[in-house]
Protein backbone atom coordinates (compact mmCIF):
# COMPACT_ATOMS: atom_id res chain seq x y z
CA UNK A 1 0.00 0.00 0.00
CA UNK A 2 2.85 2.38 0.90
CA UNK A 3 4.53 1.68 -2.44
CA UNK A 4 1.27 2.36 -4.25
CA UNK A 5 0.83 5.72 -2.48
CA UNK A 6 4.39 6.72 -3.40
CA UNK A 7 3.82 5.83 -7.07
CA UNK A 8 0.55 7.78 -7.13
CA UNK A 9 2.27 10.84 -5.65
CA UNK A 10 5.05 10.55 -8.20
CA UNK A 11 2.56 10.21 -11.04
CA UNK A 12 0.73 13.36 -9.95
CA UNK A 13 3.87 15.45 -9.39
CA UNK A 14 4.00 16.58 -13.01
CA UNK A 15 0.31 17.46 -13.17
CA UNK A 16 -0.97 21.04 -13.06
CA UNK A 17 -3.18 22.20 -10.18
CA UNK A 18 -6.42 21.37 -12.05
CA UNK A 19 -5.39 17.77 -12.65
CA UNK A 20 -4.47 17.03 -9.04
CA UNK A 21 -8.04 16.95 -7.81
CA UNK A 22 -11.40 15.89 -9.25
CA UNK A 23 -13.32 17.52 -12.09
CA UNK A 24 -13.79 20.63 -9.93
CA UNK A 25 -11.66 21.32 -6.89
CA UNK A 26 -11.58 23.78 -4.04
CA UNK A 27 -9.72 26.39 -6.07
CA UNK A 28 -12.44 26.30 -8.77
CA UNK A 29 -15.16 26.95 -6.20
CA UNK A 30 -13.30 29.64 -4.30
CA UNK A 31 -14.84 33.13 -4.24
CA UNK A 32 -12.91 36.39 -4.31
CA UNK A 33 -14.35 37.12 -0.88
CA UNK A 34 -15.22 34.13 1.29
CA UNK A 35 -18.87 33.95 2.33
CA UNK A 36 -20.97 31.23 3.99
CA UNK A 37 -23.72 29.29 2.24
CA UNK A 38 -27.18 30.70 2.92
CA UNK A 39 -28.95 27.41 2.25
CA UNK A 40 -27.28 23.99 2.54
CA UNK A 41 -27.59 21.56 -0.33
CA UNK A 42 -26.80 23.86 -3.24
CA UNK A 43 -23.55 23.58 -5.14
CA UNK A 44 -21.30 26.61 -5.56
CA UNK A 45 -22.16 26.71 -9.26
CA UNK A 46 -25.90 26.59 -8.59
CA UNK A 47 -25.41 29.68 -6.42
CA UNK A 48 -23.47 31.35 -9.24
CA UNK A 49 -26.26 30.62 -11.73
CA UNK A 50 -28.89 32.02 -9.37
CA UNK A 51 -26.90 35.22 -8.82
CA UNK A 52 -26.62 35.95 -12.53
CA UNK A 53 -30.22 34.92 -13.22
CA UNK A 54 -31.53 37.34 -10.58
CA UNK A 55 -29.23 40.23 -11.53
CA UNK A 56 -30.52 43.57 -12.78
CA UNK A 57 -27.89 43.45 -15.52
CA UNK A 58 -29.49 40.33 -17.02
CA UNK A 59 -32.95 41.90 -16.93
CA UNK A 60 -31.67 44.98 -18.73
CA UNK A 61 -30.68 42.84 -21.71
CA UNK A 62 -34.40 42.68 -22.53
CA UNK A 63 -34.08 46.31 -23.64
CA UNK A 64 -31.04 45.78 -25.89
CA UNK A 65 -31.52 44.86 -29.55
CA UNK A 66 -29.94 41.66 -30.85
CA UNK A 67 -30.18 42.12 -34.65
CA UNK A 68 -33.77 42.79 -35.77
CA UNK A 69 -35.36 45.87 -34.21
CA UNK A 70 -38.39 44.77 -32.12
CA UNK A 71 -40.40 47.55 -33.76
CA UNK A 72 -39.89 46.26 -37.30
CA UNK A 73 -42.85 45.17 -39.42
CA UNK A 74 -42.85 41.43 -39.93
CA UNK A 75 -43.83 39.46 -43.01
CA UNK A 76 -45.78 37.13 -40.76
CA UNK A 77 -49.43 37.67 -39.92
CA UNK A 78 -48.66 37.98 -36.20
CA UNK A 79 -46.03 39.72 -34.08
CA UNK A 80 -43.04 37.36 -34.17
CA UNK A 81 -41.18 39.15 -31.35
CA UNK A 82 -37.59 39.05 -32.60
CA UNK A 83 -34.77 38.28 -30.21
CA UNK A 84 -33.32 40.72 -27.74
CA UNK A 85 -29.97 40.32 -25.99
CA UNK A 86 -31.88 38.67 -23.13
CA UNK A 87 -33.64 36.02 -25.20
CA UNK A 88 -30.38 35.37 -27.05
CA UNK A 89 -28.60 34.85 -23.72
CA UNK A 90 -31.30 32.47 -22.51
CA UNK A 91 -31.09 30.47 -25.74
CA UNK A 92 -27.30 30.45 -25.62
CA UNK A 93 -27.56 29.17 -22.03
CA UNK A 94 -29.82 26.29 -23.08
CA UNK A 95 -27.49 25.29 -25.92
CA UNK A 96 -24.37 25.59 -23.78
CA UNK A 97 -25.86 23.78 -20.79
CA UNK A 98 -26.76 20.69 -22.83
CA UNK A 99 -23.53 20.59 -24.83
CA UNK A 100 -21.45 21.11 -21.70
CA UNK A 101 -23.30 18.40 -19.79
CA UNK A 102 -22.81 15.95 -22.68
CA UNK A 103 -19.05 16.54 -22.44
CA UNK A 104 -18.84 16.24 -18.66
CA UNK A 105 -18.90 19.89 -17.61
CA UNK A 106 -20.98 21.05 -14.67
CA UNK A 107 -24.16 22.25 -16.46
CA UNK A 108 -24.82 25.06 -13.97
CA UNK A 109 -21.31 26.38 -14.49
CA UNK A 110 -21.66 26.48 -18.28
CA UNK A 111 -25.13 28.00 -18.06
CA UNK A 112 -23.80 30.72 -15.74
CA UNK A 113 -21.12 31.61 -18.28
CA UNK A 114 -23.65 31.72 -21.12
CA UNK A 115 -26.09 33.88 -19.17
CA UNK A 116 -23.25 36.28 -18.28
CA UNK A 117 -21.45 36.47 -21.63
CA UNK A 118 -23.32 39.53 -22.98
CA UNK A 119 -23.97 41.46 -19.76
CA UNK A 120 -21.40 44.14 -20.60
CA UNK A 121 -22.77 44.99 -24.03
CA UNK A 122 -23.79 48.67 -24.18
CA UNK A 123 -26.93 50.09 -25.80
CA UNK A 124 -27.07 49.53 -29.59
CA UNK A 125 -24.72 46.54 -29.33
CA UNK A 126 -21.45 46.60 -31.27
CA UNK A 127 -22.41 49.99 -32.71
CA UNK A 128 -22.44 51.52 -29.22
CA UNK A 129 -19.32 49.56 -28.32
CA UNK A 130 -17.40 51.21 -31.16
CA UNK A 131 -18.28 54.73 -29.98
CA UNK A 132 -17.52 54.00 -26.34
CA UNK A 133 -14.15 52.51 -27.31
CA UNK A 134 -13.15 55.86 -28.80
CA UNK A 135 -14.56 57.87 -25.89
CA UNK A 136 -12.81 55.64 -23.33
CA UNK A 137 -9.43 55.58 -25.10
CA UNK A 138 -7.87 57.78 -22.39
CA UNK A 139 -9.12 55.60 -19.53
CA UNK A 140 -8.31 52.12 -20.79
CA UNK A 141 -10.68 51.66 -23.73
CA UNK A 142 -13.97 49.83 -23.92
CA UNK A 143 -14.74 46.22 -24.81
CA UNK A 144 -18.05 44.47 -24.14
CA UNK A 145 -16.40 41.35 -22.74
CA UNK A 146 -14.12 43.32 -20.42
CA UNK A 147 -17.20 45.28 -19.34
CA UNK A 148 -18.94 41.99 -18.51
CA UNK A 149 -16.10 41.07 -16.16
CA UNK A 150 -16.21 44.54 -14.59
CA UNK A 151 -19.95 44.20 -14.09
CA UNK A 152 -19.70 40.73 -12.53
CA UNK A 153 -16.87 41.70 -10.18
CA UNK A 154 -17.58 45.34 -9.37
CA UNK A 155 -20.66 47.10 -10.78
CA UNK A 156 -23.60 44.73 -10.13
CA UNK A 157 -24.42 45.39 -6.43
CA UNK A 158 -24.58 42.17 -4.42
CA UNK A 159 -21.61 41.88 -2.05
CA UNK A 160 -19.73 44.72 -0.31
CA UNK A 161 -16.60 44.42 1.84
CA UNK A 162 -14.40 46.88 3.77
CA UNK A 163 -12.05 48.83 1.53
CA UNK A 164 -8.63 47.08 1.51
CA UNK A 165 -7.05 50.55 1.50
CA UNK A 166 -8.46 51.15 4.97
CA UNK A 167 -11.02 53.50 6.44
CA UNK A 168 -14.74 53.01 6.91
CA UNK A 169 -15.68 52.79 3.23
CA UNK A 170 -17.20 49.68 1.73
CA UNK A 171 -16.35 48.52 -1.79
CA UNK A 172 -18.29 46.28 -4.12
CA UNK A 173 -17.04 42.90 -5.31
CA UNK A 174 -20.06 42.52 -7.59
CA UNK A 175 -21.77 39.14 -7.61
CA UNK A 176 -18.70 37.50 -6.01
CA UNK A 177 -18.89 34.45 -8.27
CA UNK A 178 -16.54 31.50 -8.05
CA UNK A 179 -13.20 31.47 -9.82
CA UNK A 180 -14.42 28.82 -12.28
CA UNK A 181 -17.56 30.79 -13.15
CA UNK A 182 -15.66 33.99 -13.85
CA UNK A 183 -13.09 32.09 -15.89
CA UNK A 184 -15.83 30.31 -17.86
CA UNK A 185 -17.44 33.68 -18.67
CA UNK A 186 -14.12 35.11 -19.92
CA UNK A 187 -14.17 34.87 -23.69
CA UNK A 188 -10.88 36.73 -24.15
CA UNK A 189 -8.55 35.75 -21.28
CA UNK A 190 -6.06 38.59 -21.61
CA UNK A 191 -5.84 42.30 -20.82
CA UNK A 192 -5.86 45.10 -23.39
CA UNK A 193 -3.03 44.69 -25.85
CA UNK A 194 -2.30 41.19 -24.63
CA UNK A 195 -3.80 39.14 -27.47
CA UNK A 196 -1.62 35.98 -27.75
CA UNK A 197 -1.00 36.40 -31.50
CA UNK A 198 -2.30 39.87 -32.45
CA UNK A 199 -1.25 42.52 -29.87
CA UNK A 200 -3.18 45.22 -31.73
CA UNK A 201 -6.47 43.32 -31.54
CA UNK A 202 -9.38 45.36 -30.12
CA UNK A 203 -10.61 42.24 -28.32
CA UNK A 204 -9.69 41.81 -24.66
CA UNK A 205 -11.28 40.58 -21.47
CA UNK A 206 -10.07 42.87 -18.67
CA UNK A 207 -9.41 46.56 -18.10
CA UNK A 208 -6.25 47.65 -16.30
CA UNK A 209 -8.38 48.71 -13.30
CA UNK A 210 -9.70 45.16 -13.00
CA UNK A 211 -6.40 43.28 -13.26
CA UNK A 212 -6.32 42.29 -9.54
CA UNK A 213 -9.50 40.23 -9.85
CA UNK A 214 -8.54 39.07 -13.36
CA UNK A 215 -5.19 37.81 -12.09
CA UNK A 216 -7.01 36.08 -9.24
CA UNK A 217 -9.52 34.28 -11.46
CA UNK A 218 -6.74 33.22 -13.88
CA UNK A 219 -4.59 31.77 -11.10
CA UNK A 220 -2.60 28.81 -12.49
CA UNK A 221 -4.40 29.05 -15.85
CA UNK A 222 -2.34 28.83 -19.07
CA UNK A 223 -1.69 32.28 -20.56
CA UNK A 224 -4.19 33.29 -23.22
CA UNK A 225 -6.06 29.98 -23.19
CA UNK A 226 -9.80 29.69 -22.60
CA UNK A 227 -10.91 27.08 -20.12
CA UNK A 228 -13.00 24.26 -21.59
CA UNK A 229 -16.28 25.70 -20.23
CA UNK A 230 -15.51 29.07 -21.87
CA UNK A 231 -14.95 27.28 -25.18
CA UNK A 232 -18.34 25.58 -24.84
CA UNK A 233 -19.92 28.96 -24.04
CA UNK A 234 -18.18 30.55 -27.03
CA UNK A 235 -19.42 27.91 -29.47
CA UNK A 236 -22.93 27.98 -27.96
CA UNK A 237 -22.95 31.75 -28.53
CA UNK A 238 -21.89 31.33 -32.18
CA UNK A 239 -24.48 28.60 -32.75
CA UNK A 240 -27.33 30.47 -31.09
CA UNK A 241 -26.84 33.80 -32.79
CA UNK A 242 -25.97 32.47 -36.24
CA UNK A 243 -29.09 30.29 -36.35
CA UNK A 244 -31.50 32.65 -34.65
CA UNK A 245 -30.39 35.79 -36.48
CA UNK A 246 -31.25 34.05 -39.75
CA UNK A 247 -34.54 32.86 -38.26
CA UNK A 248 -35.44 36.41 -37.18
CA UNK A 249 -34.38 37.80 -40.56
CA UNK A 250 -36.65 35.35 -42.38
CA UNK A 251 -39.60 36.10 -40.11
CA UNK A 252 -39.11 39.84 -40.52
CA UNK A 253 -39.09 39.49 -44.31
CA UNK A 254 -35.50 40.67 -44.77
CA UNK A 255 -34.09 37.38 -46.05
CA UNK A 256 -35.36 35.75 -49.23
CA UNK A 257 -34.23 32.08 -49.18
CA UNK A 258 -34.40 32.02 -52.98
CA UNK A 259 -31.61 34.61 -53.19
CA UNK A 260 -29.16 32.03 -51.86
CA UNK A 261 -29.25 30.21 -55.19
CA UNK A 262 -28.35 33.34 -57.17
CA UNK A 263 -24.67 33.56 -58.14
CA UNK A 264 -24.34 37.35 -57.59
CA UNK A 265 -26.11 37.16 -54.21
CA UNK A 266 -23.99 34.21 -53.11
CA UNK A 267 -20.84 36.11 -54.06
CA UNK A 268 -21.88 38.97 -51.78
CA UNK A 269 -22.58 36.58 -48.90
CA UNK A 270 -19.21 34.88 -49.35
CA UNK A 271 -17.47 38.27 -49.53
CA UNK A 272 -19.09 39.25 -46.24
CA UNK A 273 -18.05 35.94 -44.66
CA UNK A 274 -14.45 36.39 -45.89
CA UNK A 275 -14.30 39.92 -44.51
CA UNK A 276 -15.68 39.19 -41.05
CA UNK A 277 -16.31 35.57 -40.14
CA UNK A 278 -13.62 33.21 -41.49
CA UNK A 279 -9.80 33.09 -41.32
CA UNK A 280 -7.96 35.07 -44.02
CA UNK A 281 -7.31 33.08 -47.15
CA UNK A 282 -10.34 30.81 -46.82
CA UNK A 283 -11.20 29.43 -50.26
CA UNK A 284 -14.57 30.77 -51.50
CA UNK A 285 -15.23 27.28 -52.85
CA UNK A 286 -15.27 26.04 -49.24
CA UNK A 287 -17.87 28.65 -48.36
CA UNK A 288 -19.97 27.67 -51.37
CA UNK A 289 -19.77 24.04 -50.35
CA UNK A 290 -20.80 24.93 -46.79
CA UNK A 291 -23.87 26.82 -47.98
CA UNK A 292 -24.80 24.08 -50.42
CA UNK A 293 -24.61 21.45 -47.67
CA UNK A 294 -27.22 23.42 -45.74
CA UNK A 295 -29.42 24.11 -48.78
CA UNK A 296 -29.41 20.38 -49.58
CA UNK A 297 -30.86 19.38 -46.21
CA UNK A 298 -34.50 18.21 -46.36
CA UNK A 299 -35.44 20.57 -43.52
CA UNK A 300 -33.85 23.73 -44.99
CA UNK A 301 -36.51 26.53 -45.33
CA UNK A 302 -36.57 27.31 -49.04
CA UNK A 303 -39.51 29.67 -48.55
CA UNK A 304 -41.30 31.56 -45.79
CA UNK A 305 -44.79 33.13 -45.93
CA UNK A 306 -45.61 33.57 -42.25
CA UNK A 307 -48.26 30.84 -42.08
CA UNK A 308 -48.38 28.49 -39.10
CA UNK A 309 -46.93 25.68 -41.21
CA UNK A 310 -44.07 27.91 -42.38
CA UNK A 311 -43.39 28.98 -38.80
CA UNK A 312 -43.25 25.34 -37.69
CA UNK A 313 -40.90 24.41 -40.54
CA UNK A 314 -38.64 27.34 -39.73
CA UNK A 315 -38.56 26.38 -36.07
CA UNK A 316 -37.66 22.81 -37.03
CA UNK A 317 -34.87 24.10 -39.27
CA UNK A 318 -33.47 26.12 -36.37
CA UNK A 319 -33.56 23.03 -34.14
CA UNK A 320 -31.91 20.91 -36.83
CA UNK A 321 -29.11 23.45 -37.28
CA UNK A 322 -28.42 23.71 -33.54
CA UNK A 323 -28.36 19.94 -33.25
CA UNK A 324 -26.08 19.65 -36.28
CA UNK A 325 -23.54 22.12 -34.90
CA UNK A 326 -23.56 20.80 -31.34
CA UNK A 327 -23.45 17.10 -32.22
CA UNK A 328 -20.54 17.74 -34.59
CA UNK A 329 -18.57 19.40 -31.79
CA UNK A 330 -19.52 16.73 -29.26
CA UNK A 331 -18.55 13.85 -31.57
CA UNK A 332 -15.25 15.40 -32.68
CA UNK A 333 -14.28 16.27 -29.11
CA UNK A 334 -15.12 12.80 -27.84
CA UNK A 335 -13.19 11.23 -30.69
CA UNK A 336 -10.08 13.08 -29.58
CA UNK A 337 -10.42 12.90 -25.80
CA UNK A 338 -12.50 9.81 -25.07
CA UNK A 339 -15.48 9.37 -22.78
CA UNK A 340 -14.25 10.94 -19.54
CA UNK A 341 -15.39 14.21 -17.97
CA UNK A 342 -13.85 17.14 -19.82
CA UNK A 343 -13.46 20.21 -17.63
CA UNK A 344 -11.35 23.33 -17.08
CA UNK A 345 -7.95 22.81 -18.78
CA UNK A 346 -8.13 19.08 -19.49
CA UNK A 347 -9.29 19.43 -23.10
CA UNK A 348 -10.02 21.70 -26.04
CA UNK A 349 -13.41 21.82 -27.71
CA UNK A 350 -13.05 20.38 -31.22
CA UNK A 351 -15.39 21.88 -33.82
CA UNK A 352 -15.01 20.41 -37.32
CA UNK A 353 -14.00 22.91 -39.98
CA UNK A 354 -17.08 22.10 -42.07
CA UNK A 355 -19.44 23.15 -39.26
CA UNK A 356 -17.42 26.26 -38.45
CA UNK A 357 -17.76 27.34 -42.08
CA UNK A 358 -21.48 26.54 -42.15
CA UNK A 359 -21.93 28.66 -39.02
CA UNK A 360 -19.87 31.48 -40.57
CA UNK A 361 -22.01 31.43 -43.73
CA UNK A 362 -25.17 31.77 -41.64
CA UNK A 363 -23.65 34.78 -39.86
CA UNK A 364 -22.84 36.30 -43.25
CA UNK A 365 -26.40 35.73 -44.51
CA UNK A 366 -27.82 37.66 -41.54
CA UNK A 367 -25.14 40.33 -41.94
CA UNK A 368 -25.76 40.81 -45.66
CA UNK A 369 -29.57 40.90 -45.60
CA UNK A 370 -30.37 42.30 -42.15
CA UNK A 371 -27.50 44.40 -40.86
CA UNK A 372 -26.48 45.86 -44.22
CA UNK A 373 -29.93 47.16 -45.15
CA UNK A 374 -29.94 50.86 -46.04
CA UNK A 375 -32.39 51.62 -43.24
CA UNK A 376 -30.11 49.94 -40.76
CA UNK A 377 -27.09 51.93 -41.92
CA UNK A 378 -29.01 55.15 -41.33
CA UNK A 379 -30.23 53.93 -37.97
CA UNK A 380 -26.73 52.93 -36.87
CA UNK A 381 -25.42 56.37 -37.79
CA UNK A 382 -28.11 57.96 -35.64
CA UNK A 383 -27.28 55.61 -32.77
CA UNK A 384 -23.61 56.54 -32.92
CA UNK A 385 -24.54 60.19 -32.63
CA UNK A 386 -26.73 59.44 -29.60
CA UNK A 387 -23.97 57.55 -27.76
CA UNK A 388 -21.23 60.01 -28.70
CA UNK A 389 -23.21 63.10 -27.70
CA UNK A 390 -24.54 61.42 -24.57
CA UNK A 391 -21.02 60.54 -23.42
CA UNK A 392 -19.75 64.07 -24.00
CA UNK A 393 -22.70 65.77 -22.31
CA UNK A 394 -22.61 63.45 -19.28
CA UNK A 395 -18.91 64.09 -18.81
CA UNK A 396 -19.44 67.85 -19.06
CA UNK A 397 -22.38 67.95 -16.66
CA UNK A 398 -21.62 65.05 -14.30
CA UNK A 399 -22.68 64.19 -11.74
CA UNK A 400 -25.92 65.53 -13.25
CA UNK A 401 -27.54 62.84 -15.34
CA UNK A 402 -25.83 59.96 -13.53
CA UNK A 403 -27.83 57.37 -11.63
CA UNK A 404 -27.20 57.37 -7.87
CA UNK A 405 -24.92 54.31 -8.13
CA UNK A 406 -22.68 55.89 -10.74
CA UNK A 407 -22.91 59.34 -9.15
CA UNK A 408 -21.34 57.82 -6.05
CA UNK A 409 -18.57 56.24 -8.13
CA UNK A 410 -18.00 59.54 -9.95
CA UNK A 411 -17.84 61.55 -6.71
CA UNK A 412 -15.36 59.10 -5.16
CA UNK A 413 -13.14 58.96 -8.26
CA UNK A 414 -9.56 60.09 -7.56
CA UNK A 415 -8.86 61.62 -10.99
CA UNK A 416 -10.28 62.55 -14.41
CA UNK A 417 -9.47 59.11 -15.79
CA UNK A 418 -11.58 57.40 -13.14
CA UNK A 419 -14.39 59.94 -13.59
CA UNK A 420 -14.50 59.24 -17.32
CA UNK A 421 -14.67 55.52 -16.57
CA UNK A 422 -17.65 56.14 -14.27
CA UNK A 423 -19.45 57.86 -17.16
CA UNK A 424 -18.62 54.92 -19.45
CA UNK A 425 -19.97 52.48 -16.87
CA UNK A 426 -23.20 54.47 -16.65
CA UNK A 427 -23.75 54.51 -20.41
CA UNK A 428 -22.90 50.83 -20.80
CA UNK A 429 -25.59 49.96 -18.26
CA UNK A 430 -28.38 51.68 -20.23
CA UNK A 431 -30.93 49.98 -22.43
CA UNK A 432 -31.46 51.28 -25.97
CA UNK A 433 -34.57 53.20 -24.92
CA UNK A 434 -32.96 54.58 -21.76
CA UNK A 435 -29.96 55.87 -23.71
CA UNK A 436 -32.23 57.59 -26.23
CA UNK A 437 -34.38 59.12 -23.47
CA UNK A 438 -31.40 60.36 -21.44
CA UNK A 439 -29.86 61.87 -24.56
CA UNK A 440 -33.12 63.69 -25.31
CA UNK A 441 -33.37 65.00 -21.74
CA UNK A 442 -29.79 66.26 -21.60
CA UNK A 443 -30.14 67.99 -24.97
CA UNK A 444 -33.65 69.34 -24.42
Amino acid sequence: MEEKDRSQRAASAHLGPYERYGPYGEADMERYVTEPDKRPGRTAFQRDRARVLHSAALRRLAGKTQVVDPGVNSAAAIDTSPRTRLTHSLECAQVGRELGAALGCDPDLVETACLAHDLGHPPFGHNGELVLAGFAEDCGGFEGNAQSLRLLTRIEPKKFVPDPAGGDALVSVGLNLTRAALDAATKYPWARGGHPTTPGSPKFGAYEDDLPVFDWLRQDAPDGRQCFEAQVMDWADDVAYSVHDVEDGLQAGHIDPGALTSAPERAEVFGCAAARYVPPGTDPAELAAALDRLLDQPWWPHGYDGTALAQARLKDAASQLIGRFCLAAESATRERYGTGRLTRYRAELVVPREQRLECAVLKAVADRYVMQRAAQAKRRAEQRVVIGELAQRLLERAPEGLDPQFRGIFDAAPDDRARRRAVVDQIASLTDAAATALHARLYA
